[in-house]
């Protein structure tokens, strides 16, 4: 239900202007080096936005995740992923090195992360070739604080918040450090309802369909991690990081009243959906890393192993009963029981060395191996109690894919003011697909092997101290998720579902940028990102065996091109009383695409068609107000708007939301209280009319207006080192679960 509701609502995850599942298989093989600071609060280096944040007071009882959505460039519309302005997705580092989690524990993981950890946040809009990323992804670099002396420190958190319903959450962190080891970990538990209220309806000349409810899915998380950090010697430290995430998801409900009306005769049909769903995800995953520091200048050699256990079993049963317009239940028409476990075990390596000259000369190369098996044993059956019969069709879908990387980088400063970095990527791929679908032979056997050379360029020129611009070009791609291979459906109702296609491709992505920065404090950021191949959802509509259906199908979809321009301000007033981030800017967008035939099935649906343009306008700040010379109480007034836009599945609607926060710091507590959404205007809104005279719009209530409050307690030396965050040779395959 969870890729359902992700599914129904994905447009949530796509404002990638103003922000974005997480979920891409962003692998990076080179760890970032960090860099030198200066006094300046916000500044850009040749590759990267700087965002110095040791001395906030925002970050003082905040947690990484509310410290990131204030920070310049990032944001986020449903307050579970984080977006950089132009990107589809923001790939998360600790200290250099990709995070170890899947979407959800990485959500998790952020929001238990104290903020007063944190010395900088580093965005990078546009990785190099020494980054594994995908499609149009970008970087958050969160550099954490080195403190100077042995012993113990830790932070206490609780969260009480009420939206539809009430959600709870207590974290733990703790930081030990004791000559040449250092220990961090960490243990969080939450639990919460998400809830949305739905309306959808479709139709054309023949019919049309209605279907209105909500979908319910509670949620109880448990999740840690441990870090263990031996330094062996000047030069050599050994590492060992261990992740754990359990998710139950029990009892998570559909409850819809649909409406279906033959346009020819004027008749209604009434019934009534109603699902339950069970689902248990495990993801477990271990790293052994292994740094050498081969000379005075910074060189450096970087090992990696991984391996990782993902587990994701879930059950559902999903009924229609005949209704009437009263939305009375009477007798019931269809059953379909559905299993559907994910299974992914994957071994990983990196290898990376950085080599630096004297003459301000770099060049950096490396190679990885990822090696993934997956087993989706999918149990489906349909009864339909008009009939009397039983419809089974079990279907086992396994999943082989090795991925080779290499990448090659030279990095030169020619002057104090002009300096470059030109490099490439090579990868391949070879997997195959099998399934025991015993009606589709073209499913038993897909195998595919394709190569690719992703090059990469970039140059700085700093004008002066005050004004600086950068240019840069990368090209990428995107690989579906596993689960977006499985070739399974999963029902909204009888006659509206999603569908998954292991025919689907990867795609390719062309990006430039140009980039310029006045006096640390304002800039401004022209685009350009050409997709092809683009994967997406596209929603077939139609008659067919004499019923309206809807069905969305996970294929590739035509071109994107997207032109964007942003200006931004990062700057304090009256003293420090007042600091503000503001962005705004304009996006537009050409979609290019077609289609009109089931790729599984076969099925011939009227040709749907979206080779639309939209300009949108988007506006979004984040304020905070110092209220007393003592520097303990806060006010934080955040705000974005986001303008109508065209997207792969229609026009989406304008967005806007309104947070306040009230924070009191006494002693080693820290009190927040936030109100999230006071104007009550995160209402999601899709609207789409096809030249054939079909329609399917889509409307989605989040409640995402709130309260929260939230208790901090900080204990122990403060002055505790911090460990090494360890790099994973897995980091590219976590993102491609769930």
């Amino acid at each position: 239900m969870k890729k359902l509701i992700l599914t129904i609502s994905l447009f949530s995850g796509i404002f990638t202007f103003a922000q974005g599942q997480q979920q891409s298989d962003s692998s990076k093989v080179q760890k970032i080096e960090e860099v030198v600071m200066t006094k300046k609060v916000f500044k850009k280096l040749s590759d990267r936005f700087v965002y110095d944040v040791a001395a906030s007071p925002v970050a003082k009882g905040n947690t990484a995740f509310g410290l990131l959505k204030e920070t310049p460039l990032v944001s986020s519309t449903d307050d579970k992923n984080l977006k950089i302005a132009g990107k589809s997705n923001a790939i998360i580092y600790i200290n250099g090195r990709v995070t170890q989690m899947d979407a959800d524990g990485l959500e998790q993981f952020l929001k238990n992360m104290p903020a007063e950890n944190i010395q900088k946040i580093e965005v990078i809009t546009m990785p190099g070739s020494e980054f594994k990323v995908e499609s149009t992804d970008g970087i958050i670099n969160i550099i954490l604080k080195k403190k100077t002396t042995d012993g113990l420190n830790g932070n206490l958190r609780f969260v009480n918040e009420q939206n539809y319903y009430n959600a709870t959450g207590v974290g733990a962190s703790l930081n030990y450090r004791k000559d040449k080891l250092g220990i961090s970990a960490n243990v969080n538990s939450n639990e919460n309802v998400d809830y949305k209220y739905y309306d959808l309806n479709n139709g054309n000349q023949a019919a049309k369909n209605r279907s209105v409810g909500a979908i319910s899915d509670p949620n109880k998380n448990l999740g840690g991690y441990i870090n263990i950090d031996y330094q062996l010697n000047d030069k050599s430290s050994l590492a060992l990081t261990y992740n754990a995430r359990f998710n139950n998801s029990l009892n998570s409900t559909i409850d819809l009243f649909n409406a279906s009306t033959n346009n020819l005769t004027n008749i209604t049909d009434y019934t009534l959906t109603k699902s339950k769903e069970d689902a248990h995800t495990y993801n477990n995953s271990m790293n052994v890393n292994y740094e050498l520091k081969t000379d005075s200048l910074g060189s450096k050699l970087n090992l990696n192993v991984a391996g990782l256990l993902y587990r994701r079993y879930q059950e559902s049963t999903n009924f229609t009963y005949a209704s009437d317009i009263n939305q009375n239940q009477n007798s019931p028409i269809l059953r379909i029981d559905q299993d559907q476990p994910q299974l992914i075990n994957n071994f990983s390596a990196t290898a990376d060395y950085i080599k630096k000259f004297k003459n301000d000369f770099t060049i950096a190369l490396g190679g990885n191996l990822n090696s993934t098996n997956t087993d989706n044993d999918t149990k489906f059956n349909a009864y339909d109690y008009r009939t009397g019969l039983m419809n089974p069709q079990p279907n086992e879908f396994l999943y082989e894919e090795s991925i080779y990387g290499a990448y090659l980088t030279f990095e030169k400063s020619f002057s104090p003011k002009f300096s470059g970095k030109i490099g490439a990527r090579y990868e391949q791929t070879v997997s195959e697909g099998n399934s025991d679908n015993a009606i589709d032979e073209r499913l038993k056997s897909i195998k595919r092997n394709y190569n690719q050379l992703l090059p990469y360029l970039s140059f700085n020129y700093a004008m002066n101290d005050k004004n600086n611009i950068s240019y840069a070009f990368s090209s990428r791609m995107k690989r579906p998720s596993f689960w977006e291979l499985n070739p399974i459906k999963t029902y909204l109702t009888e006659f509206n579902y999603t569908q998954n296609n292991p025919f689907v491709k990867a795609a390719s992505v062309y990006r430039q940028e140009l980039t310029y920065m006045h006096k640390n404090s304002y800039f401004l950021i022209l685009n350009h990102a050409l997709v092809k191949d683009n994967i997406t959802e596209v929603p077939l509509q139609g008659v067919i065996n004499g019923v309206n259906q809807v069905r969305y199908i996970r294929t590739n979809f035509g071109t994107i091109q997207e032109f964007g321009a942003m200006l931004g301000m990062q700057k304090s007033f009256f003293k420090g009383y007042l600091s503000t981030n503001f962005n705004t800017g304009i996006q537009h967008n050409i979609n290019k695409g077609s289609l009109s035939q089931d790729p599984l099935s076969g099925d011939i649906f009227p040709l749907y068609e979206n080779s639309k343009k939209s300009t949108s306008f988007v506006i979004q700040t984040s304020n905070n107000i110092q209220l007393d010379k003592k520097k303990t109480w806060f006010l934080g007034v955040n705000y974005f708007y986001i303008d109508k836009q065209m997207i792969e599945l229609g026009e989406l609607d304008a967005l806007m939301s309104l947070d306040f926060t009230v924070k009191k710091i006494w002693n080693n507590w820290t009190f927040a209280l936030d109100l999230n959404d006071v104007l009550d205007t995160q209402l999601l809104s899709i609207t789409d009319f096809q030249k054939n005279g079909n329609y399917n719009n889509i409307s989605q209530d989040r409640y995402k207006r709130g309260v929260k409050l939230t208790l901090v307690y900080n204990f122990g030396n403060q002055k505790v080192k911090k460990v090494r965050d360890i790099d994973s040779a897995d980091k590219d395959i976590k993102n491609r679960t769930r």
